[in-house]
């Protein structure tokens, strides 16, 4: 085992990243495909098992060379059969994905979340800095989340565990949200709801620079943070609006469970301090002082890697 590669794959709405990973959590080779979600899905493990192949091609390796794959998919998954619940996006219901996996590429598979899968590569290679009590975010086109306890990921009962963007900040009258609820965090915090968020309050900035820009090219999470860090008066205050509920969250899933590292990832984390900084403002205000001692907001270190690397650590791990 101590040479194989693991393969860690992690599928997202429009690409499949994948990459063979060594034991020891190193990168040797990584690409991406596009993904087909044609025919509700039906197309994709047949095009991971043909992508595997053609790359072992291309590096003259041997299909024993691998060990098994880790894989990440959208929506909650039952663990124990790798079976994906629900997956909106690709069309996918009750889809069993380990199992037809398994059958194309003969290697022995392993199927979670993608934000577990994350959370778990920013535990093992990244952020978490070997800490086994994290708590991630991705803020990203949506908000997804993952809980790590004593080195475990929190699946809960029937694998919704961590849907930290579904946690409801605006009990009534919130703007709706893909999942059915109304208010989620995910409808304030994610890329879309910033811009969202941005178009309601500019009305109070009518000559702002950002209600110039809103007007012509349009507005972004990233042009929002990129003025906010320069003091902009309209663009502050939206980025407050933010970071207000999304420090809250923070605050209480930390009071409930204590971790050393709440890490955030995802789009909108580029935008570094000026995200965090405010978050940490809203964050700390709500923190159980004996909680507060523990705990640090830092931003993820594996960008688009932290999929493919906590995928090829369960893969290591659970087979």
């Amino acid at each position: 085992m101590e040479n194989k590669w693991l393969v860690g794959v992690d599928l997202g709405g429009t690409t499949i990243k994948m990459a063979f990973i060594s034991q020891y959590g190193e990168i040797v080779h990584k690409w991406e495909i596009r993904t087909d979600i044609s025919e509700k899905g039906k197309h994709i493990t047949t095009d991971i098992a043909k992508a595997i192949d053609h790359k072992l091609n291309e590096l003259q390796e041997p299909k024993s060379k691998l060990y098994a794959i880790g894989m990440g998919a959208p929506g909650p998954v039952n663990k124990a059969t790798g079976l994906i619940y629900e997956a909106v996006n690709l069309g996918w219901e009750n889809y069993p994905l380990k199992d037809l996996l398994e059958v194309e590429t003969g290697l022995p598979v392993v199927v979670d979340n993608d934000a577990n899968l994350a959370a778990i590569g920013e535990m093992w290679k990244g952020a978490g800095d070997g800490s086994k009590d994290i708590i991630c975010v991705t803020l990203g086109t949506g908000v997804g989340g993952g809980i790590i306890t004593n080195g475990e990921i929190v699946h809960g009962i029937n694998g919704a565990g961590g849907e930290i963007g579904h946690i409801t900040v605006i009990p009534e009258g919130g703007a709706p949200c893909n999942c059915g609820k109304t208010g989620c965090l995910e409808t304030i915090a994610s890329a879309t709801g910033i811009v969202r968020t941005a178009l309601e309050e500019i009305k109070l900035y009518p000559n702002s620079p950002l209600a110039k820009i809103a007007k012509g090219e349009g507005l972004s999470a990233k042009k929002i943070f990129d003025l906010a860090s320069e003091g902009e008066e309209a663009a502050t205050a939206i980025v407050n609006k933010v970071t207000a509920p999304l420090g809250l969250v923070l605050a209480n899933l930390a009071n409930a469970l204590n971790p050393e590292k709440i890490v955030i990832g995802g789009g909108v984390s580029r935008a570094g301090e000026a995200v965090l900084s405010p978050t940490r403002h809203h964050f700390e205000k709500f923190l159980f002082p004996r909680t507060k001692v523990g705990v640090q907001i830092v931003e993820a270190t594996l960008g688009n890697d932290a999929g493919v690397i906590g995928a090829a650590y369960l893969a290591k791990t659970k087979l």
